[in-house]
């Protein structure tokens, strides 16, 4: 391992009276891929945007190779051979995707002031092809990729600048397995070419798998350093928590339990991305999904809740004997929907906590004249925010200024609140620390015990494997196998049907 690429020296960063980064000091060398791992809150991104030039530091230095480094901004760190991917997307969906990786730096293909875009869409192009996408549409417009797809072109904007340093914060929970191999690979490869990354993951299993060393924060400060080959995840979680995790963090039952009633039938739904699917749902029933990229899953989820359209097929709840048509009804069906991406197809991110809790709740606080009741509102919100222990300021602060795993506890706190029977929750876990993971699986249990039934589309296997009764494994658009409990789930066993 080689000297510094980055050293920071003394970072402090305030927010009022939050101290974000706390006199922090930390190196980055060559040839290492460092793990930063800590609680929502901790202190990580605010660090990883000071290096990335994205926030500015109230006080410290930093060294980049050997030379004062004090960028202005994102491009300027670009420069400087930096290569950040953020943890919530960054992308213009308004342009392509191979615009998007060159956005800010399309000089080289311009010419009096006109892009040559095929000349830029080659080079988009090889860059695709050199890191293990071959033929990812690059001129397609980027908000109508998955968000999956929109992960990739950010971590191809990333390396087109062939980067010393190389940032990632939350980019393996975005991807499937097979994409998540091939990222696996890319950071392997930048290691051996003595470049350093820099990784931030809730998932500390893979955090300790992958990286060399990791560095956990707590409040704004860096409490511990740990080698990878002379720690367990148990430690590095004590260590982010400052306590030991108590009780179980997944089920503890070896066997699916559910009542023989059935709440909800797909009956031959047909879509561009999944072909005649057929299953039920039932009373009291957690019902997993996964697969690879190609596979479905999540437009399943989008299909079963009205928002992305079936081409044939319906989907029934059965007490009611109700086709699902749009996503008001599911919602009048008491149906509840967390989807993948919360910031783009969930919440209003400019807005307050409160006017989030109201969007899907508004007939619980509506008045006979059809007006919101305020003092309803607001009493729902503060309600959601007690129970589900949401950390803020207060239910007028806007979401933007949450953490990712408080985004997620007003997501599904406000669906809950409404004693909702049929949930569908996919990638609930996504961007979440261990506390907040911990705290989402309790709530299924108990959900599970009070009857209510869970829909979960991830890319987790191990949530799938701790938390499901039976679990539907897709290959290309198909149901390829269905397994149970108590059958003994195991990564292998699933990932051999998914492949």
């Amino acid at each position: 391992m080689s000297e510094a690429v980055l050293s920071a020296k003394n970072i402090k960063k305030y927010y009022g009276a939050t101290h974000a980064n706390d006199d922090l000091s930390i190196d980055l060398n060559g040839g290492e891929i460092r793990g930063l791992i800590g609680e929502n809150g901790s202190g990580k991104s605010t660090l990883i945007s000071i290096i990335a030039g994205i926030t500015m530091p109230d006080s410290g230095s930093m060294m980049m190779n050997g030379a004062a480094y004090q960028p202005k901004d994102s491009l300027d760190s670009g420069r400087n051979r930096i290569g950040t991917v953020v943890q919530e997307l960054g992308l213009v969906d308004g342009l392509p995707a191979g615009v998007n990786i060159f956005l800010g730096r399309a000089e080289r293909f311009t010419k009096a002031g006109v892009i040559n875009l095929e000349k830029l869409y080659a080079e988009a192009s090889g860059l695709f092809e050199k890191w293990g996408f071959p033929g990812f549409p690059v001129s397609r417009m980027t908000g109508l990729l998955t968000i999956e797809e929109k992960k990739i072109v950010e971590l191809m904007r990333a390396l087109s600048i062939d980067p010393q340093l190389l940032i990632l914060d939350e980019i393996t929970q975005m991807l499937s397995l097979n994409y998540r191999r091939i990222f696996i690979d890319i950071i392997n490869k930048l290691k051996a070419e003595n470049k350093s990354i820099l990784m931030v993951t809730h998932d500390v299993e893979e955090m300790v798998e992958l990286t060399d060393c990791i560095t956990i924060m707590r409040d704004g400060k860096i409490v511990a350093e740990r080698r990878c080959d002379g720690t367990t995840p148990d430690e590095i979680k004590r260590l982010m928590v400052g306590r030991e995790l108590e009780g179980a963090y997944y089920r503890e039952d070896k066997a699916e339990s559910y009542n023989e009633k059935v709440v909800l039938r797909a009956e031959h739904i047909i879509s561009e991305y999944f072909k005649d699917l057929s299953f039920e749902l039932h009373e009291r029933e957690i019902l997993g999904f996964c697969g690879l990229s190609d596979a479905g899953i999540h437009e399943l989820a989008e299909s079963l809740f009205a928002v992305r359209p079936l081409k044939s097929g319906k989907i029934v709840v059965v007490d009611d004997d109700a086709a699902i048509k749009t996503p008001m009804q599911a919602m009048k069906l008491k149906m509840g929907y967390v989807p993948k991406d919360r910031d783009k197809q969930a919440l209003m991110t400019q807005t307050t906590i409160e006017d989030n809790i109201a969007l899907p709740t508004v007939e619980m606080i509506r008045r006979r004249a059809g007006f919101l009741n305020p003092y309803a509102k607001q009493e729902l919100s503060e309600k959601v925010m007690k129970m589900f222990d949401v950390k803020a300021s207060g239910i007028t602060q806007v979401m933007s200024g949450l953490s990712g795993g408080n985004r997620q506890k007003v997501n599904l706190g406000r669906w809950l609140i409404q004693g909702k029977t049929i949930l569908i929750l996919d990638c609930p876990t996504r961007g979440v620390d261990v506390g907040v993971k911990s705290y989402i699986y309790h709530e299924m249990i108990e959900l599970k015990k009070q009857g209510v039934s869970i829909l979960v589309f991830s890319d987790e296997l191990p949530e799938l494997i701790g938390m499901c009764d039976r679990l539907m494994v897709m290959k290309r658009g198909k149901i390829e196998k269905v397994m149970k409990r108590s059958e003994g789930f195991s990564e292998e066993a699933i990932i051999e049907v998914m492949l």
